[in-house]
Parts: structure tokens; C-alpha cells; sequence
């Protein structure tokens, strides 16, 4: 199920994105270029999932990896193909 879940482009995107540092929504619609919305429904899909967890701060949530296992494919596939 979670290479199922990583096959869409911009929810690799996104995991590549919070490799890098947790973020918000707002963060990644800036990275990502995509809309709130689009950005949302991905992530809800991924925290099913249990590959992101997140953290409310104040009125932030911050969202990070959660599977380890997904952080080292992440790391590899940057290593590959410079992601």
C-alpha cells in the first residue's frame, strides 16, 4: 500500500519536500505550486497511511515524515536521481 500511495507524482513531490524539514500546508503550496485543497486531500491520504504524522503549533500544523522506512527510500531517491 505505501508504494501505491508514493506512485502519485505530487505526493512524492510533497514527501520530498518534508525530507527536507516538516512543514504546513501553506509551506508546501509554496514549494509544490499546488492548490490547499489538492495539498490537503494528499496528505490525508498519506497520514492514513501512516507515512506523515503532524503537530499542531498554535494555529500551525506541521506535518513530517513518519515512516522511517519511506524517509530512507526518500533519501535514496534523491541520491539517485537528484530529487
Amino acid at each position: 500500500m505505501t508504494l501505491k500511495a508514493l506512485a502519485h507524482p505530487q505526493r512524492l513531490f510533497i514527501l520530498c519536500c518534508l525530507h527536507q524539514k516538516e512543514s504546513t500546508v501553506s509551506d508546501l503550496e509554496e514549494l509544490t505550486g499546488a492548490s490547499q485543497p489538492v495539498i490537503s486531500q494528499h496528505l490525508t491520504r498519506m497520514r492514513l497511511e501512516n507515512i506523515v504524522e503532524s503537530r499542531r503549533n498554535g494555529n500551525y500544523v506541521f506535518y513530517r515524515i513518519a515512516d522511517q522506512h519511506v524517509s530512507g527510500l526518500i533519501e535514496t531517491l534523491e541520491k539517485l536521481y537528484g530529487l
